[in-house]
């Protein structure tokens, strides 16, 4: 399948931004799954470009003087293959992704959670793991504003609500906490539905022969909709845009992300 994808994110500030810097994972690279036909950035000034150390490509957008809005647009197509067991060699040691961090800690309650799973992820790995991705989203049905960007797992478990990032962060956890190395990742959904959030997150799973994807909120490994831009150990080291400023004031984010099945 052909997605193309129009994302724009802008922020506006209540006074003067002096000095900012933002780290954009906007781009996403070919793999197995997936082949980038054509990607573009639009910024607002010339941007580094480079590899972060999860392999994902990275701009790091540096704005020297003053400036009260900062408007970021990203579009593309990228043809899209089926779900299934991804064997890719990305260089990354898979015991790398057994490491906690302050988003994804498994407290007792989450470690308690992933318990009642683990025989069935024993007798068989891929089915256990749908068993736990079934019950996580009944025991925190999705709830868009219930969490903010900074909640960690653990709060979202016990506020028993959550999004995408929730589940994600969540899973994860439940994961590493049974010795399973799991990552984070973000990326878009294509659904055919324009009303539909695009953007996204799942997790991934390395199972000892590559890595199977599990998309909590919409209970199903990621498939043909599914497009990725980063991976890492949590939604701070995968977020398409991160960055700090000095100066500004209160600020306002709008974004919009569509994709659509693009024209064969």
């Amino acid at each position: 399948m052909r997605l193309h994808v129009e994302h724009t994110t802008v922020y506006r500030y209540a006074s003067p931004v002096a000095y900012s810097v933002q780290y954009l994972r906007l781009t996403p690279r070919s793999g197995p799954r997936q082949t980038v036909i054509d990607w573009q950035l639009a910024l607002p000034g010339p941007a580094q470009y480079c590899t972060d150390a999860w392999g994902n490509v990275l701009h790091v957008l540096t704005l020297d003087h003053p400036h009260d809005e900062i408007s970021i647009h990203a579009h593309g197509e990228v043809e899209t293959e089926g779900d299934g067991l991804q064997a890719e060699d990305d260089g990354l040691p898979p015991l790398l992704f057994l490491r906690e961090t302050s988003l994804t800690g498994a407290d007792a309650a989450i470690r308690d959670f992933a318990q009642t799973f683990q025989q069935a992820i024993v007798q068989d790995r891929q089915a256990g793991l749908g068993l736990m991705m079934e019950g996580l989203l009944e025991r925190m049905p999705y709830e868009g504003g219930s969490t903010e960007v900074a909640t960690c797992a653990a709060e979202a478990f016990a506020g028993g609500r959550g999004v995408c990032q929730d589940h994600t962060q969540v899973f994860v956890a439940a994961c590493r906490s049974l010795g399973l190395p799991a990552r984070y990742v973000s990326g878009y959904l294509y659904t055919g539905d324009s009303t539909h959030v695009a953007s996204h997150a799942w997790a991934e799973v390395w199972l000892g022969q590559g890595w199977l994807g599990f998309d909590i909120s919409n209970q199903r490994h990621p498939g043909m909709g599914h497009l990725k831009l980063a991976i890492g150990l949590d939604y701070l080291d995968a977020c398409p845009i991160r960055g700090v400023r000095r100066g500004g004031g209160q600020e306002a984010m709008q974004a919009v992300a569509r994709v659509s099945q693009a024209d064969q």
